[in-house]
C-alpha cells in the first residue's frame, strides 16, 4: 500500500468513526419480467444472520485522490466508495477487495473464463476461502435483502441492465441504496480483451451470497 493510499484509507476511518450510521431499510422493488423469473415468487428474505456484520455507508469525496482519477475501469465519482469498502470491510473481505483492486486497476489483470473464474481466482490469489450465506434460484427466488449485503460479497444476480440475464460479481458498496443500485468489480470475460471494472448495478434480485471467510 502507498504512503499516499495509506493517508487516504486514515482520513477514510476517521471520517466513518465520527458520521457512519445505519442506512435506512429500503421499500422493495417491484419488477415485472414474468419472462425471464416468476415474479409471483420474488420473496425478499434476510441472509443467514450468523454472518451478520454491521452496515455500512459510504461518503463521497469532495475530490477523490489523485491517484483514483487516471482509469478508465473506474469512474472518479467512485473512488470514495472503493476505498470506504476496504477500511470498513472484514479483514477477510479487505483481502479480497484489495486483491480485485489490484487486478483491475494496477495489473489490468485478462483470465480465461468470465466472471467465476475471474473472481474464484481473486479469492485464491488472496488466499481466503468463501461460505455460501444466502441461495435462492435464478428465475423463482427467493431473493437477498438489502441489508444481508457486505463490501467483500461474492453475489449472483439478474443483470437488469443486460437482458435479465445471471451474472456476478463482487459487491462493493451502495451507491444509491432506495433504487437498489450498488458499485460491482464485475468481469466480461476474456473474449472481450478488457479488464475488470467497477460498475453500478441494479441488485434487485440478488440470488446467492458467497462471504468471505479466513
Amino acid at each position: 500500500m502507498t504512503p499516499r493510499y495509506t493517508a487516504v484509507v486514515v482520513q477514510l476511518q476517521s471520517l466513518l468513526t465520527l458520521s457512519l450510521t445505519l442506512a435506512a431499510v429500503c421499500a422493495l422493488p417491484t419488477v415485472a419480467n414474468a419472462a425471464i423469473f416468476n415474479s409471483a415468487n420474488t420473496t425478499i428474505v434476510p441472509a443467514n444472520t450468523a454472518y451478520a456484520s454491521p452496515p455500512v455507508a459510504f461518503p463521497q469525496l469532495a475530490t477523490p485522490p489523485a491517484f483514483m482519477q487516471s482509469y478508465d475501469n473506474l469512474k472518479p465519482e467512485h473512488a470514495s466508495v472503493v476505498l470506504a469498502s476496504e477500511a470498513m470491510a472484514t479483514p477477510a473481505a479487505q483481502q479480497v477487495l484489495r486483491q480485485v483492486r489490484v487486478m483491475a486497476l494496477d495489473q489490468r489483470t485478462i483470465l480465461p473464463g468470465g466472471c467465476w473464474d475471474y473472481l474464484n481466482a481473486a479469492f485464491q490469489r488472496a488466499g481466503i476461502s468463501r461460505d455460501t450465506i444466502f441461495e435462492g434460484t435464478y428465475r423463482a427466488g427467493p431473493y437477498a435483502d438489502s441489508e444481508s449485503l457486505r463490501s467483500g460479497d461474492w453475489l449472483y444476480y439478474i443483470n437488469h441492465g443486460y437482458n435479465d440475464i445471471e451474472h456476478s460479481g463482487l459487491f462493493i458498496g451502495w451507491v444509491d441504496k432506495p433504487s437498489r443500485q450498488a458499485l460491482i468489480l464485475s468481469y466480461a470475460g476474456e473474449s472481450r480483451h478488457e479488464p475488470a471494472r467497477y460498475k453500478v448495478y441494479d441488485l434487485s434480485h440478488v440470488y446467492q451470497i458467497m462471504r468471505p471467510t479466513a
